[in-house]
């Protein structure tokens, strides 16, 4: 039964309706509490929905937002500042999805795939909170990250009294949320077991797809078959995921998923967003290339009004969650509550430039018009606009050898450097890198990573690239400076035969100083703690190559590895 109490956050009176039962169309019951003002009066709804716990997301009114890398930083507190909300004259509604937390039911599969969907839970509870008395039956969503997906997933069921989200940190094509160029990412394990310091999933009935959907025998030669993968037989964590998955099923449903398809497509964020006309706002900030493709694909399949804005570096926003809510209520003022506050009046593309710390503003993706130009590996490390004249005989390639892991904490990698730069040089979109490489396993990873190195050596990210080389695969949708890679197959590599690998550069914004240099690194492993990783949430690297490689990158006449860049035109 729901109780109602009148809290004392920061000297701010907040009436919360705790445990209310909101009854889906199959009978399941989701739980929910509903923070609001302590005036009798109707409101608009902001509804946070996620399976992290509605009580983990209360701390919000307790605990000071946390910036990584603090130890207290835990990335599943996510559903918005309540203090804020209700003080801005709007519900708080943060509930549980079915199977987690208070709420009833079972979940089947990451975001409920193979379950009952998502999406039409979400369209259910909209509408209930929509028809409360406290309620004014304006609803939007609110919260970063899973609670953004969830907004999607909602908006595209449609339900009527949904009148416009605000998403923030999604994830949206869930392949690419757990394989980056099909090299598997650890950050899915830390929000699902709970590892590293973030709570993880409020398991209650949550349930693996794949034992859901396989019988015992034929899934045990599955995963059999995926424990003779010697990068995922020299991780010990997965090794204990594949052969006992009980309180770990969603993590194994991954590790058991390696490429791309049906498994994934199912509800795919993405494709369902061409149904949503309600008016999108979609907020990410760089330094987490993945999650920038994706919300500018997902903004540019929406019909109806839309905003993008990409801001600046760092890539992790605090834990609980508080910003961009300045943005995210003048947004629902205007569609929520019909203030005309000029929102609409501006740009519907916003990026924050690295460098210059200026924003670009225009109407589309990119919002300024781009000319794709190369940037060649020389000998001596070099990068250089001119392409190399000599042949292999005498350019002799570059290389690395990368012990595995299990023998070694180094990490190796090889770079190559522009000269300083006389004049600022803008860079706005995706790119490519053409890497012509040999290596003597059928497999490896490979890891790009563009940075802007200062005069004082300093060094700040601007994109990364990831490819299992073999997923090289490149489908139709290629083009110049924008690679894409289907993923649906792995083909193992000739040892000692040399291949032109083509990764895709993740979306950034940036501007090199004078004096600055372009410095690509290169490496099939991943360093645990730098200028970057270390703003990173736990767990937040990719599975390492599990068996000694040695790596030679070919840069020569014959071999023209080089990088393509989107550099703006003036």
């Amino acid at each position: 039964m729901s109780t109602q109490e009148v809290l004392n956050a920061g000297g701010k009176r907040i009436a919360v309706r705790k445990d209310l039962r909101v009854p889906m169309r199959d009978a399941v019951e989701l739980a929910i509490d509903a923070y609001h003002g302590p005036e009798d009066k109707p409101r608009p709804a902001l509804i946070a929905m996620s399976a992290y716990g509605k009580e983990l997301q209360a701390l919000a009114l307790s605990m000071p937002p946390q910036r990584r890398p603090s130890p207290m930083w835990d990335g599943c507190i996510e559903a918005g500042d309540i203090a804020r909300v209700v003080s801005e004259g709007y519900v708080h509604v943060i509930g549980d999805m079915r199977g987690t937390g208070d709420s009833g039911g079972v979940m089947i599969g990451n975001y409920n795939f193979g379950g009952v969907s998502q999406g039409q839970d979400l369209y259910d509870l909209i509408e209930w909170v929509a028809a409360q008395p406290w309620c004014d039956g304006n609803v939007g969503m609110i919260g970063i990250s899973y609670f953004g997906s969830m907004q999607v997933l909602a908006a595209a069921e449609r339900p009527p009294h949904l009148k416009a989200i605000f998403v923030s940190g999604g994830h949206f094509d869930f392949y690419e949320t757990t394989y980056h160029g099909g090299i598997m990412w650890f950050m899915p394990r830390a929000a699902r077991e709970g590892r590293g310091g973030d709570s993880g999933i409020a398991h209650t009935n949550v349930r693996s797809r794949m034992r859901e959907v396989y019988p015992p025998e034929a899934l045990k030669k599955l995963v059999d078959a995926r424990l003779r993968d010697p990068d995922v037989a020299a991780w010990p964590n997965l090794v204990h995921v594949l052969k006992y998955p009980k309180n770990r099923e969603f993590w194994f449903d991954i590790v058991m998923n390696p490429l791309d398809g049906p498994w994934y497509e199912e509800r795919n964020p993405v494709t369902l967003a061409r149904n949503i006309d309600i008016p999108v706002y979609l907020q990410i900030d760089q330094g987490r290339g993945w999650t920038v493709d994706g919300h500018i694909e997902l903004f540019n399949v929406l019909k109806g009004p839309k905003k993008l804005d990409i801001g600046p570096y760092p890539p992790m926003q605090s834990r609980p969650w508080i910003e961009e809510h300045d943005k995210m209520f003048r947004w629902y003022d205007y569609w929520l509550k019909g203030i005309d506050n000029g929102i609409m009046d501006e740009p519907a593309v916003q990026v924050f430039v690295e460098g210059t710390r200026t924003v670009a503003s225009a109407a589309q993706w990119p919002p300024k018009e781009i000319a794709y130009q190369p940037l060649y590996l020389r000998p001596r490390r070099k990068l250089s606009m001119e392409p190399e004249l000599m042949g292999p005989e005498h350019a002799a390639p570059d290389g690395f050898y990368q012990a595995p892991l299990t023998v070694t904490d180094q990490v190796e990698s090889v770079r190559w450097s522009t000269a300083a730069f006389e004049k600022p040089v803008e860079m706005i979109g995706t790119g490519a890198a053409h890497l012509f490489v040999e290596i003597d396993q059928e497999d490896t990873n490979l890891i790009l990573r563009l940075w802007d190195e200062a005069p004082n050596g300093k060094r700040q990210l601007l994109t990364t690239g990831f490819l299992k080389a073999s997923h090289r695969e490149l489908d139709e949708r290629t083009t110049e400076g924008n690679p894409h890679h289907p993923h649906t197959r792995a083909v193992p590599v000739e040892p000692g035969k040399i291949e032109e690998y083509v990764l895709r550069l993740y979306p950034f914004a940036a501007t090199l100083l004078s004096g600055h240099k372009l410095t690509v690194e290169l490496m099939n492993d991943e360093p645990m703690a730098d200028e970057h990783n270390s703003l990173l949430p736990p767990d937040a690297y990719h599975l390492p190559v599990g068996r000694p490689v040695t790596h030679k990158i070919y840069r020569d006449a014959l071999h023209p590895s080089r990088l393509v860049l989107p550099f703006t035109r003036g």
